[in-house]
């Protein structure tokens, strides 16, 4: 049985982790932290936990194995490095942490401490994404030549985030800092080493931080990428678009398609796959299992540095407006 604390109510996530770690059978969870008091103790009571209200004092109890940090992403470096060194295992909601200098505190507290670390990556899980990488794997596309991620809903423009969403000091953006991170760390998966980015948001709503947001990335491998997000559109399907030197892959809702010049098909046109790879458990499941089962983590603190490096160079590209580019293995 694992023994799990909740680090704060923050995230409009964090209640539905505590509700999937009820449902697993294998995690108690038994105490609750969060910056605002109030808004912590009445969760604690729903959840049946403990609340600390000091956050030393909650790393300090025995009957805390790990810890899942919903807390604003502006204080994600604070309390994972608190918890790794109390010895606790972390799994964070993403951004990792606002700057790669953080990450790079962040890592060196968990490996120093010897504790687990995973971030959610719950688009890498799905069984679509895992076709595009098994796809690209089995070279059915050739070179990659552009990508196009699109994620959004409308949460900004009916209003049905909390306010707090759109403070830059607690979330350190908006848009692309929120559902901007899945298309980012696809492109990461799937592309490899970033070489330049720039940015174009957009405060529809005006608010202090983007509610619109695209970004183009150009590849060490001279493919490009163009990811969008929003929370301010009706409705809006997920889209996902690969092409190749030899091959296609188009994603839209559940519906995939894709075509190669190296399938058996006599026509060469486009094929709906008849079975598609078996979807992962959610993250925060693969966390679990990893402690108790003493398994290695499927997304770690390279994978977060490497999305926050994305994150925070977009941001820099935005406020500069120009061209950034990214620092090269090696120092070129």
């Amino acid at each position: 049985m694992l023994n799990v604390a909740m680090i704060s109510k923050w995230h409009v996530h964090a209640d539905g982790y505590a509700r999937h770690l009820q449902s697993l059978g294998n995690v108690n969870i038994t105490a609750v932290w969060d910056e605002i008091a109030d808004r912590g103790r009445g969760w604690a009571a729903e959840l049946g936990a403990d609340f600390e209200a000091d956050l030393d004092t909650l790393l300090r109890r025995n009957d805390v194995d790990a810890v899942v940090v919903d807390a604003p992403t502006s204080m994600h470096a604070g309390v994972m490095i608190a918890a790794a060194q109390a010895g606790k295992h972390i799994f964070t909601e993403k951004a990792m942490a606002l700057t790669v200098a953080e990450c790079e505190q962040i890592t060196a507290a968990v490996q120093q401490a010897g504790v687990k670390f995973c971030i959610s990556f719950p688009a890498r899980t799905r069984t679509h994404h895992l076709f595009a990488k098994q796809l690209l794997d089995d070279g059915l596309l050739g070179a990659v030549t552009l990508l196009r991620i699109r994620n959004g809903h409308d949460g900004a423009l009916n209003n049905w985030l909390p306010e707090y969403w759109y403070d830059e000091k607690q979330a350190g953006g908006g848009a692309m800092m929120d559902l901007g991170c899945h298309p980012m760390y696809l492109a990461s998966w799937l592309l490899g080493q970033p070489k330049r980015i720039t940015s174009m948001f957009n405060y529809f709503t005006g608010r202090t931080v983007e509610d619109n947001a695209q970004c183009s990335i150009e590849f060490a491998n001279h493919a490009v990428a163009l990811l969008e997000t929003s929370l301010v559109t009706y409705q809006t399907p997920p889209a996902f678009e690969l092409y190749g030197t030899e091959g296609t892959l188009i994603i839209s809702g559940d519906s995939v398609k894709f075509t190669s010049r190296h399938t058996n098909s006599p026509f060469q046109g486009w094929i709906s796959p008849r079975q598609l790879p078996k979807e992962q458990p959610l993250p925060l499941t693969q966390f679990v299992d990893g402690i108790l089962n003493d398994q290695p983590m499927p997304f770690g603190l390279e994978e977060g540095t490497k999305l926050t490096e994305l994150l925070e160079t977009a941001y820099i590209a935005h406020c500069e407006k120009r061209t950034v580019d990214f620092k090269q293995p090696g120092g070129k």
